[in-house]
């Protein structure tokens, strides 16, 4: 052991005997990139395509939302459900939004383009500052957020399971009748599992279901930006 690493255990000695909870290192969080999207709707499957192009990169991690109001137009979306059209709605007051609409993306819960347009999505990702919050660490059955500075009213903690598979459905009506849609990433669950106020956290987690794994967003309330992201 050399002199550096033996004065650092010292401290971290220290710390533990003070009662003070050393900050968590971890990996370089992932840019997060929320998809809205719906079955129901036609200018979606670029945007489905653009998810799956985007999913191949190491670091992001992409999720698929699929919204709920667009089913009147003669198909359900499979996959959808009322919170997530919640998560959009909320979004968009804080990204002056007039309202919600598909296709939509979503980066690190700060900034928001058009689905279809890959290039204008790049250029997003290389423009958004790196997410700076504590760090995250997802075991098998335990969840561990680090110490660091919350926002004054605290940050949400999301549990999303999804699919990481491409997963392809056949659609028999609406405005993609005929037509069967790639998606990949697609999110199942949607689970606030309570708020974060600076202070080293641990939660016990169950398991996702089979065939799913498991993101943990951070994140300011009322669609604020996200503090901190990680998957298994």
């Amino acid at each position: 052991m050399t002199r550096t690493s033996t004065m650092l255990s010292g401290i971290v000695l220290a710390l533990t005997a003070a009662g003070i909870a050393p900050a968590l290192a971890g990996p370089t969080p992932p840019v997060v990139i929320e998809l809205f999207t719906s079955q129901g709707c036609s200018s979606c499957p670029p945007a489905n395509a653009n998810l799956i192009t985007l999913s191949q990169r190491p670091d992001v991690l992409v999720l698929s939302f699929s919204v709920t109001y667009w089913d009147r137009l003669g198909w359900k979306d499979t996959f959808g459900k009322p919170e997530f059209t919640d998560r959009q709605v909320v979004y968009e007051p804080a990204l002056n939004q007039f309202g919600p609409y598909t296709p939509q993306m979503v980066v690190n819960g700060r900034a928001t383009v058009v689905g279809n347009r890959l290039d204008a999505i790049d250029a997003l990702i290389a423009s958004t500052a790196p997410l700076d919050g504590p760090a995250l660490d997802l075991g098998t059955a335990m969840l561990t957020i680090g110490t660091g500075t919350a926002p004054a009213n605290g940050a949400d903690i999301w549990r999303v399971t999804y699919d990481p598979n491409v997963v392809e459905v056949p659609i028999a009506r609406g405005e993609n009748t005929g037509s069967t849609l790639a998606h990949t990433h697609v999110v199942h669950t949607l689970e606030n599992l309570g708020t974060w106020t600076g202070a080293m956290l641990d939660l016990p987690l169950g398991p996702a279901a089979q065939g799913l794994r498991t993101a943990i967003l951070l994140q300011g309330r009322n669609g604020g930006p996200i503090l901190s992201a990680t998957t298994n």
